[in-house]
């Protein structure tokens, strides 16, 4: 497609969440680091963000970082109730035969996060799409789940990723017992403007591209266009650069976003979240 004529190795701007193209701005640079303290003092953490805010990326590349010290799991599909839950974390984990029963299911959780300990590894559980869990006792299994430990450490650290109304559920006051046990917690704010032309310029580099294919007038329209909100701004910036190879344009100016902003009025850009609260300190 344009990668030939614009001398890309590979598309910029993919949907698949490829570590290599996280764009570290404060804001998603702060976010990692607070994970990754969480799992290196196996607590509880919730990273929450708009739709299409970058969250699943996120969670990719604090899995690279983590590496080999953790066995990491994902559930990936939360729509479960509290027995399917624990059989999936089980396996997720390591668990070579789930049991069917809850009882004997949280004993051979126990039993792996044990055997992992003893090899010098800790456990990582990745929660996606937290938002739609469908029940709260399922919401308790992972309260439970915090309680295996040994006298001075956790065994495993629970990451729950989700939309920003997986934080107002879980401020009824069911949920604190849960929420008190939160050691981090993050909302992704969308890309602001001074961001948008080093996310795309971090995105072509990564992808062997051209320095300086996006204008400066084309990364603010496509961040006025947008909203900052990265899988909005990727399509736009495909189109973008598609746009300006049928146009014989060795770089991409306002005139092309221009253009394909009329021919795509279905997107909606997300509003920027200033009302995200936090919950209280986790209690020790």
């Amino acid at each position: 497609m344009y990668e030939g004529f614009y001398g890309f190795r590979e598309r910029a701007f993919r949907k698949t969440p490829d570590p290599r193209f996280l764009f570290l701005s404060e804001a998603y640079e702060e976010a990692l680091e607070q994970l990754l303290f969480a799992v290196e003092e196996m607590e509880l953490a919730l990273l929450t963000g708009e739709v299409g805010a970058g969250k699943t990326l996120l969670t990719r590349a604090l899995v690279d970082r983590v590496g080999e010290r953790h066995e990491v799991g994902m559930v990936l599909n939360p729509r479960l109730s509290p027995r399917q839950f624990l059989a999936a974390v089980a396996a997720e984990i390591g668990v070579t035969s789930p049991k069917f029963h809850a009882v004997d299911l949280h004993a051979q959780v126990q039993d792996r996060l044990v055997e992992l300990d003893e090899q010098g590894r800790g456990a990582l559980l990745i929660v996606d799409e937290a938002h739609l869990i469908p029940e709260r006792a399922t919401f308790e299994e992972i309260r439970l789940l915090t309680n295996f430990q040994l006298d001075d450490r956790n065994l495993i650290s629970v990451l729950l990723v989700g939309q920003p109304e997986l934080r107002q559920r879980l401020r009824h006051k069911a949920y604190r017992a849960l929420t008190q046990r939160i050691g981090a917690q993050f909302h992704l704010p969308a890309l602001g403007a001074a961001d948008v032309p080093r996310y795309l310029a971090h995105r072509v580099r990564v992808a062997g591209g051209p320095e300086g294919v996006f204008e400066a007038d084309a990364a603010q329209r496509l961040h006025e266009a947008s909203g900052g909100v990265p899988r909005v701004l990727n399509q736009l910036a495909t189109q973008a650069l598609i746009e300006g190879m049928a146009r014989g344009r060795a770089r991409v100016g306002a005139a092309e976003v221009d253009a394909v902003c009329e021919n795509l009025d279905f997107l909606d850009p997300l509003p920027r979240r200033a009302d995200v609260a936090a919950f209280p300190a986790a209690r020790r």
